[in-house]
This record gives C-alpha cells, sequence and structure tokens, in this order.
C-alpha cells in the first residue's frame, strides 16, 4: 500500500486528480490510515495509469467509466470496448478535419497581413468581418488537455 502522493507519481497523476476520479467513481475509496490518509494498491495504481492513458487518448470520463467496467469483467465481450474506441475515434476524424480547414483559413489570414497601422490590418478585419473569410467555419471542439485536477 502507498500514500496518494506515491500513487500518483507511478501513475504520472497529480494528487487533485486522482481525488478528483475517486469523487467521480472512476476508482473506489481508497483504504485509510488511522489518521485517515488515503492508500493506494498496486491495483489501483494500475487502475490510474489505464484512466491516465484514456484521458491521454481524448476519451471523456463516462466513456472510461464503461472501458473500466468492461476491463472489471474480462468474460464479457469486447464488442462495447470496440464500439466505444470507433465513436472515438470518428469524432477524432471529425476534429481533425475541422481543424485541418481552420488552419487552411488562418494560413490564408496571416499570408494576407501586409503590416502597416491595425486600422488597416487584415488579421483583425477578418476577425471582425466573417465575410472576409474564404470558408464557412465555426471552432472546432477543443482539444482536452492530457490531465488536469477538475478536467481529466
Amino acid at each position: 500500500m502507498q500514500a496518494i502522493g506515491q500513487a500518483a507519481k507511478r501513475a504520472g497523476l497529480k494528487i487533485p486528480t486522482i481525488r478528483f476520479y475517486e469523487q467521480e467513481g472512476l476508482i473506489g475509496a481508497p483504504e485509510r490510515t488511522q489518521s485517515g490518509r488515503r492508500l493506494y494498491s498496486d491495483a489501483d495504481v494500475r487502475r490510474l495509469s489505464f484512466i491516465r492513458h484514456a484521458r491521454a487518448l481524448g476519451f471523456e470520463l463516462d466513456d472510461i467509466r464503461s472501458l473500466l467496467d468492461l476491463s472489471d469483467h474480462p468474460d464479457r465481450s469486447c464488442a462495447d470496448a470496440d464500439r466505444i474506441a470507433r465513436q472515438h475515434l470518428a469524432g477524432v476524424e471529425v476534429r481533425i478535419q475541422q481543424l485541418k480547414a481552420l488552419r487552411k483559413e488562418l494560413a490564408r489570414t496571416v499570408a494576407s497581413c501586409a503590416g502597416g497601422s491595425a486600422a488597416e490590418c487584415r488579421v483583425i478585419e477578418t476577425l471582425a468581418d466573417h465575410a472576409w473569410c474564404e470558408a464557412e467555419h465555426d471552432a472546432p471542439p477543443r482539444v482536452k488537455p492530457r490531465s488536469r485536477a477538475r478536467r481529466s
């Protein structure tokens, strides 16, 4: 058994992130010392590492919860895991296409900048008036950071 700091280090997470995962029910309530300090087993650390890796791949917490449930029941079919992963991959592909279009529009806008005063700046004009853009676009969904205490 190990304290939360050691478990965090081994799993590559921050302590508040582990507490958040516990609150979200992704990991069970750990054992505690008489003074109330959390203690984690090697199995807990493996589970935390699983969660960290899934988050690094962009999976949402609900999907991770489902994947953990499947992992906890190795006799079940992996069809649900496959479905979850395929849906996530499809979402990633959509974001990639959106980001490519965004990159193209942004590169065109930057290339049109001739320097000079802000009053005549094409970048500012384009941001102020969408009509300067060549293509219709919305900002793609934000790519989530790897590990943050409240968002991971």
